[in-house]
């Protein structure tokens, strides 16, 4: 366990303060995630998107005493944070890099470091259950390969491990040889190369060569010789490599591959020796991935039946963590096969940063990848789950069981999933946040099954982890000063209000803005605390602005009026005025000024927060004369709004299209709608995001029809020949446009696009499958990145906004973290 001092020593920083000899247990990068304040070590890192200095003064207050600083003068830093040691160095993120590779450097166990384009992240966590058998395996939790995740995946190593696999992957040049000095891997898996993060290459040659770097010093590198830029890089550097191929010789040469049921039966040669293995996939990706796993195994000398007997035990790797909506008001996050110390902190964290539920519960397994002796396991799994604020713990398994003493949060232990469910009652879990994570071994997929709540098999996805990216991408656009507000009005453009609105809590942007009050009173029950513009308030709404602590917009003198009339006492209420530069929907014009502050100076208790204005067509640059006049409208409103007042108010004119074309023009605030969720309104970079959402249905009957038979209602559906349609479980009560009809929409099935034929039903529709093997149950993606909602709404002569906010409130939504 380091001290302070030879972590200065190590990192090289200027020690600007040392007030206690502590010990440094926990590495910490995000203030969110804050759970043991004794024996953390905060780096504030300068990021792209952010500046853990912010959070210093918080984090002291929380009790952390041990940081690690780019930025202060020595003086000042003693001042804030007397009791702290206190580390001063030029770059964060290099002094966590310096000290995760001296911490690596300590041990001489085997290290596989694994990298490439596809893959990473399935081969890893197969690895790791292939090889459990026989080591004690620390691994990157989840897909921490990043120049930020990396150091925080070598710190888990440890004295009782006998073997560690991480992860690395890179968008430009420059950054593996950083993640080399990390890993120090001593064996090597190069899955492939391909297209992802192509951006920040030349060419997929240098790519390959950059990611190439990582086994500069490995004593033996694995990888599939049909991948020709691998291999030719490979060769040209003259790394010692055992290989496997379809096409050519090499160590394992696969001869014939069979799909059977479930599985692929390979047949191969290894020593000049025909083999034959059953993999338990048939998918191509998989199979590669597990013959990836397969030459390692062989390379260990393990017998034939003992690989035959360990891939048997293969299962689909879970990528994200979901969060959907359960019984009595509860929500799950399925974490259900991804069962490590680490993945459990990274759950937990998913948990308590989710206040809208009242109470926290876990239900959790054995621990059986942690590579730890179980009291010291199960002694730091009670600390986790203290640390983290859970309110109900529901153990299941003899070995958790065993050290039921060391948890001293409620809770209760079962032996198996068996008895779990034998004494399950729903009545006992209403409106709360639970958490189901275990070993596959115990199939809590029947805990979930027990707790889903029943509904129809569409569903709209939506990517947590997109919408922090586009959230990112237009924070990027920002002056260090200018605040944010984003719209999560109308269920979050169809994605869910609350779930959205806590994540971008959780992500500290300054403001939310709704439509109605009802739609902030729902954020507040479910635990926002973010200042909330409600957009149009209504006269018999304004008590209930005043106890959730809603900021309305007023616009009209009638409007402010009426909200005077309805004060009582000298509360201070904020307010926000609307005005009217052109869009000529709502808002205060020029002529109501002298009323309006008139009535503002009649009541002193009314503070004005911000006055802002709309852009009627900053998406188009056919209209950019008439933006900017209405720019120079607002600042000069704006500004006779703080004279006449005497004292400044938040400004803002920017919508999501205005903070693309209009930079120079962010003043204090901007607002933040559509772009959020995955659509860049002027068009001209929507590649810069992510898609948030994916709609998606399933096949509910497949049929065949001769030519000349008809489909649907008004018999609109003529088939031209014979054809076969599938029936998809979606109609216009779920929001899908009746628009879409008669061969102007289409889905993807099998990846394919098919389109519709006939009307769009209430509750389904028919789409057109000929010539592909379709079946009931399969999955047809409505739209998502393969089939954009931009394309989708210009189908239609619409907009992408109606096409997301259409989703019915029926449809489940599924929020997940990758």
């Amino acid at each position: 366990m380091l001290t302070f001092q030879q972590i200065a020593s190590i990192v090289q920083g200027q020690v600007v303060q040392s007030a206690q000899p502590l010990p440094v247990i926990h590495l910490l990068t995000d203030s969110r995630k804050l759970s043991q304040p004794a024996g953390t070590l905060f780096f504030a890192i300068r990021g792209r998107y952010n500046d853990g200095h912010k959070y210093l003064e918080q984090l002291y207050a929380q009790g952390v005493r041990q940081l690690v600083v780019e930025q202060g003068e020595p003086g000042e830093l003693k001042h804030l944070y007397p009791e702290a040691n206190i580390l001063l160095v030029e770059n964060g993120l290099e002094a966590l890099q310096k000290l995760a590779a001296w911490h690596r450097a300590q041990f001489s166990v085997p290290v596989i470091g694994i990298t490439g384009s596809n893959g990473k992240t399935i081969v890893k966590e197969w690895l790791a259950q292939l090889l459990s058998p026989d080591e004690m395996v620390v691994k990157s939790p989840r897909s921490y390969n990043s120049q930020l995740g990396v150091p925080l995946s070598v710190w888990q190593l440890d004295q009782n491990h006998t073997y560690a696999i991480f992860e690395a992957g890179i968008s430009q040049p420059g950054e593996m040889e950083k993640l080399q000095r990390i890993i120090q891997p001593t064996l090597g898996i190069f899955t492939n190369i391909g297209s992802a993060h192509d951006e920040g290459f030349t060419s997929h040659q240098q790519k390959a060569a950059e990611k190439l770097k990582l086994f500069k010093d490995v004593e033996l590198l694995f990888y599939c010789a049909d991948h020709a830029l691998v291999h030719e890089a490979v060769q040209a550097q003259g790394i010692q490599a055992f290989t496997w191929s379809r096409t050519q010789p090499a160590d394992v040469t696969i001869t014939a591959s069979t799909s059977v049921g479930h599985k692929t039966i390979i047949e191969y040669l290894y020593k000049h020796e025909k083999q034959r293995l059953a993999i338990p996939f048939t998918d191509e990706a998989s199979v590669e991935n597990a013959l990836h796993c397969l030459s390692v195994l062989l390379y260990r000398h393990l017998p034939l039946s003992e690989i035959q007997d360990r891939l048997d035990r293969l299962h689909p790797v879970a990528m994200r963590l979901e969060m959907k909506e359960a019984i009595n008001g509860c929500y799950l996050i399925d974490d259900t096969y991804n069962n490590d110390l680490a993945g459990l902190a990274i759950a937990l964290d998913l948990l308590v940063n989710q206040p809208q539920r009242g109470r926290h519960t876990i239900i959790l397994s054995d621990l059986l990848e942690s590579g730890l002796p179980e009291e010291k396991l199960y002694k730091q799994v009670a600390e986790l789950v203290e640390a983290r604020g859970v309110e109900r713990l529901l153990a299941i398994g003899e070995k958790i069981s065993r050290y039921s003493s060391l948890f001293r949060v409620p809770a209760e232990f079962y032996r198996s999933t068996a008895d779990f469910l034998a004494q399950f009652n729903p009545a006992r879990f209403r409106d709360e946040l639970i958490l189901v994570k275990g070993a596959r071994v115990f199939g809590f997929e029947k805990i979930v099954q027990a707790f889903q709540q029943k509904v129809h098999g569409t569903v709209l996805e939506v990517n947590l982890d997109a919408l922090v990216h586009n959230l990112n991408y237009y924070r990027s656009k920002l002056a260090p000063d200018t605040k944010l507000m984003v719209m999560v009005k109308a269920f979050a453009y169809g994605s869910g209000s609350f779930e959205v609105a806590n994540l971008l809590q959780f992500h500290r942007v300054d403001y939310l803005a709704v439509a109605y009050v009802d739609e902030g009173v729902t954020l507040r029950e479910h635990g926002i605390t973010l200042p909330i513009m409600v957009m149009n308030p209504s006269p018999d709404s304004f008590a209930k602005l005043r106890q959730y602590s809603l900021e309305p917009e007023l616009y009209a003198l009638e409007q402010l009026q009426a909200y005077m009339a309805s004060l009582s006492g000298t509360a201070l209420y904020k307010i926000h005025l609307k005005l009217d530069t052109g869009m000529h929907r709502l808002g205060f014009t020029a002529d109501d000024f002298e009323a309006l502050f008139a009535l503002l100076r009649q009541h002193p208790q009314v503070q004005v927060v911000s006055a802002f204005s709309h852009l009627a067509g900053a998406d188009e640059a056919v209209h950019n004369d008439f933006s900017q006049q209405q720019i120079s409208k607002f600042r000069a409103m704006a500004a006779e709004v703080e004279e006449q007042l005497g004292y400044k108010v938040i400004k803002h004119i920017l919508n999501s299209a205005g903070i693309v074309r209009f930079p120079e023009h962010q003043l204090d605030m901007v607002r933040l709608g559509i772009g959020i969720y995955g659509v860049e309104a002027t068009g001209s970079e929507q590649e810069a995001l992510r898609p948030v959402s994916m709609l998606k249905t399933t096949v509910s009957q497949v049929k065949h029809i001769s030519r000349g038979e008809t489909v649907g209602y008004s018999r609109k559906g003529v088939a031209e020949a014979d054809k076969t349609i599938a029936t998809i479980a979606i109609g216009y009560a779920d929001g899908y446009d009746r628009r879409f009809s008669n061969g102007i929409g289409h889905v993807l099935l099998h990846g394919q696009r098919c389109p519709l034929i006939g009307n769009v039903c209430m509750d389904m529709c028919m789409v057109d499958v000929t010539g592909l093997q379709v079946k009931a149950g399969d999955e047809a993606i409505v739209f998502g990145p393969q089939l954009t909602l931009v394309e989708l709404a210009k189908s239609i002569g619409t907009i992408p906004y109606e096409l997301l906010t259409n989703v019915s409130a029926r449809v489940k939504r599924v929020f997940y973290s990758e």
